[in-house]
């Protein structure tokens, strides 16, 4: 099920109604959605798809027309269209032509009165008709009012097309979760974009087109993939309140339940000191990651190696995590990103056997030995990612712990997977 309207008719809360929860980026001022983004809904013990879209205009610029072709896009898969419309500012010419735009595809329409808030809003609902969508339901997204009856309709209108399992986490369908991150107008949906083989995320050249965390599963050659892209990230001073911090608190949140992540630089720049505060996020949280230099084409040959240094330099909380360059636009380069996505996923759950562990220990403090403390076994207690706890004689110094880390990571080819060491004193 798709909803659409022309823009700031309140579409966003009225899905965040509907699934009971805030899942889209909500504000008070035209063009906040821009991507279309699917969530999913239980009622009555059934679950269904809700698709969000930034809204239809016939004309306006090049990023209206952008996200005019994700509207359609998601109208295309729809098997229900809701045509949500504002109830205090009336019917407009923009209502009439998004209500022929819908209708003109086929597909079964329902009109749905936004703001309807009390009794006078609800008799000025009629005035809709003349959309030709039939009979307004009438809701306020804001308040609840007139939720319940709309899932009603939805359920009985979709009847066996509804999925009869109980609904699951969208994350629990055994994908790899893979966020992609950084600044703004480095290139993450353009990256993302040529990953999924579709244009799912609006792409255009103006910094902060992204306003949400947008996910889409694909099947690929190294397994299922979940890709997540992400608003891109600012320094806080730059970061107005409201819209773009509930995007970044977005962003931060699909970085906590990825598996991996994407970090995408921009080559033409090079590593900046907010690069570098995105790293030791993702340091933060747990995850191997990959580096995208982005725009690669672009980098004169005789400054490739101060952009190269300058990553290095600056990134290495990420470890040996892998550097990629491309440029997303072609294509070139990307083609290496899911090899070394299906590695990383690898390496992450890897489990060492105790044994080759502690014939480890045994080899690292025979050629360097603690200057204090002695470590007598160890384990590894967990995976994603590998953790390792030393049972040890006395105390370690932080150096020698960083010395055991390096040489576990290199024995076991742990790649750019996270290495956690603790120490239980005996």
């Amino acid at each position: 099920m798709v909803i659409v309207g022309r823009p700031n008719v309140g579409k966003s809360s009225l899905v965040n109604r509907l699934a009971g929860r805030r899942e889209t980026v909500v504000e008070e001022h035209r063009g906040v959605t821009r991507d279309r983004k699917a969530i999913e809904v239980e009622w009555r013990g059934l679950s269904f798809d809700v698709v969000d879209t930034g809204g239809w205009l016939e004309t306006g610029s090049n990023l209206e027309e952008k996200v005019s072709e994700q509207a359609t896009q998601a109208l295309e898969n729809a098997d229900l269209v809701l045509l949500v419309v504002d109830v205090t500012t009336g019917l407009v010419d923009e209502d009439t032509h998004a209500a022929r735009w819908a209708l003109r595809s086929g597909k079964k329409v329902a009109l749905v009165v936004n703001k309807v808030d009390d009794v006078q809003h609800e008799a000025n609902a009629w005035e809709f008709l003349s959309l030709g969508a039939g009979d307004p339901h009438t809701v306020s997204a804001l308040h609840g009012r007139g939720s319940g009856d709309l899932l009603d309709y939805i359920v009985d209108e979709l009847g066996e097309q509804i999925d009869v399992e109980e609904t699951a986490d969208a994350d629990d369908d055994g994908a790899l979760r893979v966020a992609i991150v950084g600044r703004p107008n480095v290139g993450k949906s353009t990256l993302f974009n040529q990953l999924i083989g579709e244009e799912r995320s609006v792409v255009h050249d103006m910094p902060g087109t992204t306003r949400d965390a947008i996910d889409t599963v694909v099947q690929t050659e190294v397994g299922l993939i979940r890709f997540i892209d992400t608003a891109g990230m600012r320094r806080r001073a730059k970061t107005e309140a409201g819209l773009e911090t509930y995007a970044v608190l977005r962003s931060l949140d699909a970085l906590d339940r990825a598996d991996i992540a994407i970090l995408v630089i921009d080559a033409t720049v090079g590593a900046t000191g907010q690069d570098q505060r995105l790293a030791e996020r993702i340091s933060a949280a747990g995850c191997p990651s990959l580096v995208v230099l982005n725009k690669w084409e672009l980098v004169g040959v005789d400054e490739r190696d101060d952009v190269l240094a300058g990553v290095g330099d600056k990134l290495a909380f990420l470890g040996d995590a892998p550097v990629m360059k491309t440029t997303a636009t072609t294509g070139k380069g990307v083609h290496r990103i899911l090899p070394a996505l299906s590695i990383a996923a690898a390496d992450y759950v890897k489990r060492v056997p105790t044994g080759a562990l502690n014939r480890a220990i045994r080899d690292l403090q025979i050629k360097q030995p603690a200057p204090t403390g002695k470590i007598r076994y160890a384990v590894q207690g967990a995976t994603e990612p590998p953790t390792f706890t030393l049972f040890v004689a006395g105390r370690l110094p932080a150096t020698y712990m960083r010395y055991v880390e390096r040489s576990l990571r290199e024995r076991f080819e742990l790649g750019s997977t996270p290495v956690r060491v603790r120490v239980r004193v005996e």
